[in-house]
């Protein structure tokens, strides 16, 4: 029997200069939580063709996108108006990347700006030399076939521009919910868990905990890594550990995807400076036995004050097959319509 492959664990020096851009409305709101966090070490921008909407970002870094183009007014669902307003804007951009070696880009997709701009600034980006990830979401289905197939077109041209692009299915979500979820708080969960994927990838460049990754570690990973899926679990008590794995491998994010065809796994193991080192063992070999023997696994741990007696295990697969499980889902609404409708 081949042997499972030995997390890469290094310890390091040097942390790269990160940089999250929140594109359009929905990266936006990405970004202001994340800077609620109070990370202070990441550069965050806001860049939007919506004038009003940039106006109460909480991002120290601004880029009106397009003045000419939109004139302030947003892309109005046009896909072409959020890359030809980028692409005038591209300079403005790249001047609060000069000193950067990392770029995040946050985004829904489905709409005008989010959709159209987001291509164009990866793009540019990992031309200049920057390891360029971006984290997206899919629109709910309630939102229209029009906005899926934007989505769609939007992926597509993201996954030619960047290094990596890790997808939040938003209609898997409803595997997390029930009858009486209100349509706000659906988007907040959208809004949490494309927070959770780029601060989890921040957290494994950055040198503060337990085990720290090499940067060039993480950079060979994610150069070129095409689409990825990313599903987070947390716990509390005795046992953790093991929970927190165990919940983010069953997350409904990971729904009909089998993790033993992933190709390569980055696990972030997040907690307050109580995490030992068997906690982290007990988690990585949770997840060890559950993905394929040749899967190339990439852990690291992070400190993070804010968790309480929480430990956080977030799971980066990329090289996955198998499409989102719609049976599945279809049978939760089910029960779901039939719990709301019961008297």
């Amino acid at each position: 029997m081949k042997q499972k492959p030995t997390p890469s664990l290094e310890v390091r020096g040097w942390t790269p200069k990160i940089a999250v851009i929140g594109v359009g409305g929905g990266g936006g709101n990405a970004i202001n939580t994340m800077i609620g966090r109070g990370d202070q070490d990441v550069r965050f921008i806001a860049a939007n063709t919506d004038a009003q909407a940039l106006a109460s970002s909480k991002a120290e870094h601004q880029v009106q996108l397009g003045k000419s183009v939109t004139q302030g007014l947003g892309a109005g669902s046009q896909p072409e108006l959020g890359r030809a307003a980028a692409t005038e804007s591209l300079d403005d951009i790249m001047e609060h990347l000069k000193d950067v070696q990392v770029c995040f880009l946050a985004a829904g997709m489905g709409g005008g700006t989010g959709t159209g701009a987001t291509p164009v600034i990866a793009h540019a980006a990992r031309q200049a030399g920057l390891l360029t990830v971006a984290v997206v979401t899919e629109p709910f289905t309630f939102e229209g076939t029009h906005r899926a197939r934007q989505a769609k077109d939007g992926i597509r041209s993201l996954v030619e521009a960047a290094d990596t692009v890790i997808v939040v299915p938003n209609q898997n979500l409803f595997l997390l919910s029930n009858a009486t979820t209100t349509l706000d708080a659906a988007f907040q969960m959208a809004d949490k868990v494309l927070v959770e994927g780029v601060m989890s990838l921040v957290d494994l460049m950055r040198a503060d905990g337990l085990i720290n990754l090499d940067f060039a570690d993480v950079q060979a990973v994610m150069k070129n890594m095409g689409r990825a899926i990313i599903a987070s679990g947390t716990a509390a008590g005795s046992g953790r550990a093991r929970e927190a794995a165990r919940a983010a491998i069953d997350n409904p994010l990971f729904r009909g995807i089998s993790l033993e065809t992933a190709r390569t796994l980055l696990v972030s193991i997040s907690a307050t400076r109580e995490l030992t080192l068997f906690e982290v063992d007990e988690a990585a070999t949770y997840i060890r036995d559950h993905v394929n023997a040749d899967t190339d696994m990439i852990l690291g741990t992070n400190f993070d004050a804010t968790l309480g007696e929480d430990l956080r295990v977030s799971i980066i697969a990329a090289g996955l097959n198998g499409p989102a499980d719609v049976v599945v889902l279809a049978e939760h609404l089910q029960k779901q319509r039939a719990v709301a409708s019961a008297p």
